[in-house]
């Protein structure tokens, strides 16, 4: 609900600070005293065009700013958390608009700043505005669907809908892309085709390049190894003064030391280590000597195998794992395109019955609104009636669709509330309604059936109670009281039997303040309800009588 109101430099509002209650709750006061300028400075607030005429004269800015307290609407407080704009355990909502004579508008939603559609959208989700205003949620087709289904309680129904409808969309897009495919697939197959014969034919394995550069570098190199070879054969072994042949004599020497020296006996153990090893040297340095070839044809042979990896890399723009990942790729693709023909069949089938079952579907949704909006008609008619509007027409129209491209996420019907208020007259869309006053009655009545399904928290009704007096302004007011309980109602008018209703009470006044017009407003405290009350139903003149009527009016309402 709406719990605070701020105006500065608005129109006749130097400065204004309101709060605002639960409930049902009047704005009164003579003719031109400016009890429109709070609805105007809301639709400003709310995403209304604004201009530099609405900015009291002699300021360069006004500013706009308003509370609401969102505890009890918990789709509100998700779609503000969608957008980021909800700080953590926060349920406040402050909206903020600065106008400027330059025509620049800023607009924040708990501080930060908002682009215009957004504002707009969340106007739309906290206060709908009765009157000559476009404010009015019910004026929208998709709100008017939403209300409907609410009150019959079709959610469930519809939302089952909505998930069979975006099932269906999957799998005509899936079908959709295997048709694209298979329009491609005799050029794209040709192709794959060239390029798994091409790698297969290479017949690649992993690793191999690293392995062919090794084995080239050896034999590119083998004049050089097999003379190194021979010169380490020939000073380990071959020579008369070999390495072993030393180390044999070094072992004499040690194991006569050991015998006069107890201490170096260790020594031949460590001179059999070495002499070990230097044979073990020996014979791997004879095995590679002796096996050891010299094969241009291996390296040309290795040249070539080198060659056509590379220009394969260099084509395909990939390393050797690279290649061997896309013939793995291809080939599954391929298989793939084998495979297509009986995919798109059984795609084909569950495009088919996905469509069935949803056109079933919105078959029942749509047989369900019809009998639902027959009980809505006659409930608002019977509302209209209570307002002396008994002449006027109520009507639902459903077209359903009849072609499988029309039917949608919501179903298979378009919905359009229309009305007419005097006989003779054809019925006419809600937004085409020209007079104020009989679409505010309207909205009245669709609103007091509507207030267990209706989840738009703040009403306002401006020129609710234009040509209309006695009990049905009584009844109004009993109607909009009533309608108090389930949202925050708030109310322009004119007549004592709906202000006496009220819940809570302000005045508006207009005065000359240092040779300046002012508007200004207060709530009024029970004592001076009366007053005011006794204003409305006596003019200028008040006596006795008529202050005792007032009296007994709010009494009567209590």
């Amino acid at each position: 609900m709406l719990t605070e109101l701020r105006i500065s430099h608005f129109a006749l509002i130097d400065y204004l600070e309101l709060e605002f209650s639960p409930g049902f709750q009047v704005l009164t006061g003579e003719t031109g005293a400016g009890k429109s300028l709070l609805v105007d400075a809301l639709i400003l607030l709310l995403g209304g065009r604004a201009s530099g005429e609405h900015i009291r004269s002699g300021a360069k800015e006004a500013t706009l700013e308003a509370v609401f307290s969102l505890s009890e609407h918990p789709p509100i407080l998700t779609k503000l958390k969608e957008w980021d704009l909800l700080p953590d355990g926060t349920q406040e909502l402050l909206l903020r608009r600065v106008l400027s004579r330059e025509g620049r508008s800023r607009m924040y939603v708990n501080g930060t700043l908002v682009p215009l559609h957004q504002m707009v959208e969340l106007g739309g989700w906290l206060v709908d505005i009765h009157g000559q205003h476009e404010q009015q949620s019910l004026l929208s087709s998709k709100v008017q669907m939403r209300v409907l289904d609410a009150f019959g309680c079709l959610p469930a129904l519809r939302d089952e809908c909505t998930t069979h409808y975006h099932q269906w969309q999957e799998l005509v897009r899936s079908m959709e892309d295997a048709t694209r495919r298979s329009k491609e697939r005799q050029e794209r197959e040709e192709f794959l085709r060239f390029q798994c014969e091409e790698l297969g034919k290479a017949q690649l394995t992993p690793g191999e390049d690293e392995a062919l550069i090794r084995e080239h570098r050896k034999l590119q190199n083998s004049s050089r190894l097999l003379e190194i070879v021979n010169q380490a054969y020939t000073l380990l072994y071959h020579d008369q003064e070999s390495i072993l042949s030393q180390l044999t004599e070094v072992k004499k020497l040690v194991h006569e030391l050991g015998t006069i020296d107890e201490t170096t006996r260790h020594w031949s153990e460590l001179t059999d280590g070495g002499i070990a090893q230097v044979e073990e040297l020996v014979l791997a340095a004879r095995s590679y000597k002796d096996g050891f070839e010299h094969d241009p044809a291996r390296l040309a042979q290795i040249d070539e195998r080198l060659a056509l990896l590379q220009r394969l890399k260099k084509k395909y723009r990939e390393s050797l794992e690279g290649l061997l990942a896309r013939q793995t790729r291809i080939q599954s693709e391929l298989e793939e395109f084998e495979n297509l023909e009986e995919h798109m069949q059984q795609l084909q089938q569950k495009v088919s019955q996905a469509y069935h079952d949803l056109w079933a579907l919105g078959q029942k949704l749509s047989e369900s609104r019809q009998a639902v909006a027959k009980k809505l008609e006659k409930r608002i008619a019977t509302e209209l009636a209570q307002l002396k509007m008994e002449k006027s027409r109520f009507h639902i129209e459903i077209t359903a669709a009849s072609q499988a491209e029309h039917i949608g996420p919501n179903g298979i019907d378009e919905i359009e509330f229309a009305f007419c208020a005097n006989p003779g007259e054809s019925l006419q869309p809600l937004a085409r309604v020209a007079s104020g006053g009989e679409l505010s009655r309207l909205m009245l009545a669709m609103k007091t059936v509507l207030a267990g399904v209706d989840q738009v928290p703040v009403l306002i009704f401006d020129e609710v109670d234009a040509g209309i007096g006695g009990n049905v302004a009584a009844t109004m007011g009993q109607r909009l009281k009533a309608l108090g309980h389930t949202h925050q109602v708030m109310c322009i008018t004119h007549l004592p039997q709906i202000a006496a209703q009220a819940h809570h009470h302000y005045l508006v006044k207009k005065e000359s303040v240092n040779k300046r017009t002012v508007a200004s407003v207060t709530r009024l405290p029970a004592e001076d309800r009366e007053e005011e009350i006794a204003r409305m139903l006596g003019g200028t003149t008040i006596t006795q009588t008529v202050r005792k009527a007032a009296g007994e009016m709010l009494n009567a309402t209590n």
